[in-house]
């Protein structure tokens, strides 16, 4: 996988002050990537060191007043080609510049005042469909002792517990919220190991419960919640699902939005909902754009076929009727199950970072489909979702 870095995180100096600012988080993926360094200053022939430069309203100028816009447009056109021929899925950019910065950039009063906006070099990629992100995803989303990846396992994908080097298991049934009642059903286990896959700290639970089994949606997102407990900031989520005809294929999927048609939401019932600031959680970007970024550019190099899709969450247990599956393929959806979309709800509202995968183990609304099918399709891709999940893990 080939990823952009702002060439100033990996420790050059080529930032105004003549300095650099290293991380080592950006480092570490830079070194497990093919790392192409960037800097639209240095592209455009800026000096180093030079005085500080601030956006102010569509002009970039430096202290004093000199206006450098048209050599920050230049640097970044210059930056943003070789990103386009590369076919660079990914930038991992230095926050706050005025090149460089996502979301926040310095407002020209040169006061370390932040406004909303991003970098001349940043919103060229960003129009380019090219990812981008700062420095503080990479650092939210490298896993630790203290913050170990979650991964929640679905129908027929328990198989991966059998990678986890653990050293503490859970019954499920010790984990507060969870319902003291459910048992698994085919294809789960109710026992959460805590340890690592390939040396990456982990906390697998090998099984779900479900609305439609009559367990409450605050109920069906207590492993969610656990794990959050534990300091898990990424969580990934896997599940079965049928693929909808036109939209996609039977196989492995990444997903990138949900429409949840299940008619609960897990924040309704939940009693830590009057411990937050408030309640209104936004789902712009629910499933992680640098998660999703990263399983793709994994699948591609390791040569694993995966989609790309949005996620219907259906109340169940029956299958979708072929006029339902007709509706789903007019709002867009690629693939629709029976779980996720509440876990996805409370994961955000816990601030956690969410990678979703699935197996499209039926067509939706196709004739003689049973629970046993789906266990034998999900058998056939069992291989490729470990290698997709190991290699998001390592480069992690």
């Amino acid at each position: 996988m080939r990823v952009a870095f702002s060439a100033c995180l990996l420790g050059e100096a080529v930032r105004y002050d003549g300095g650099s600012k290293p991380c080592p988080e950006v480092i570490a993926l830079a070194n497990k990537v093919e790392a192409s360094p960037v800097c639209p200053e240095r592209a455009a022939g800026l000096p180093c060191p030079r005085p500080p430069a601030e956006i102010v309203g569509e002009r970039v100028l430096l202290r004093g007043g000199a206006d450098v816009t048209d050599a920050f447009t230049a640097g970044a056109r210059h930056e943003c080609a070789a990103a386009q021929a590369a076919k660079i899925p990914l930038a991992v950019l230095k926050k706050k510049s005025p090149s460089c910065g996502i979301g926040l950039v310095y407002d020209g009063t040169y006061t370390g005042k932040l406004t909303a906006g991003d970098g001349v070099y940043a919103s060229l990629l960003k129009k380019e469909g090219i990812c981008v992100v700062t420095e503080d995803i990479v650092k939210s989303c490298t896993p630790s002792v203290e913050h170990p990846v979650a991964i929640v396992l679905g129908t027929g994908l328990g198989h991966l517990k059998s990678l986890v080097k653990p050293v503490r298991r859970i019954d499920y049934h010790d984990i507060e919220g969870f319902p003291a009642d459910a048992s698994p059903i085919e294809g789960h286990s109710f026992e959460a190991l805590i340890g690592t896959v390939d040396e990456v700290p982990v906390v697998v639970y090998p099984g779900r419960v479900h609305l439609y089994q009559g367990y409450t949606a605050a109920e069906v997102t207590a492993l969610v919640r656990h794990a959050h407990h534990l300091g898990c900031r990424d969580i990934i989520f896997a599940c079965a699902t049928g693929s909808v005809p036109g939209n996609a294929q039977m196989g492995l999927g990444i997903l990138t939005d949900q429409i949840n048609l299940t008619g609960r939401n897990p924040l309704a019932e939940w009693d830590g909902l009057r411990d937050v600031d408030t309640p209104f959680v936004d789902m712009n970007d629910a499933y992680s754009p640098y998660l999703r970024t990263i399983a793709r550019g994994v699948a591609d190099d390791l040569g694993i076929a995966v989609e790309e899709g949005v996620y219907a969450g259906m109340l169940g247990p029956c299958f979708e009727t072929p006029a339902e599956t007709a509706m789903l393929r007019t709002l867009g959806v690629s693939y629709v199950g029976m779980s996720t979309v509440c876990e996805v709800i409370m994961a955000k509202a816990l601030g956690m970072n969410v990678l979703g995968l699935t197996l499209a183990a039926n067509e939706a609304g196709a004739a003689n489909i049973d629970h046993q099918s789906v266990l034998a399709e999900a058998e056939k891709h069992a291989e490729d979702f470990e290698r997709l999940v190991r290699g998001v893990l390592r480069l992690l």
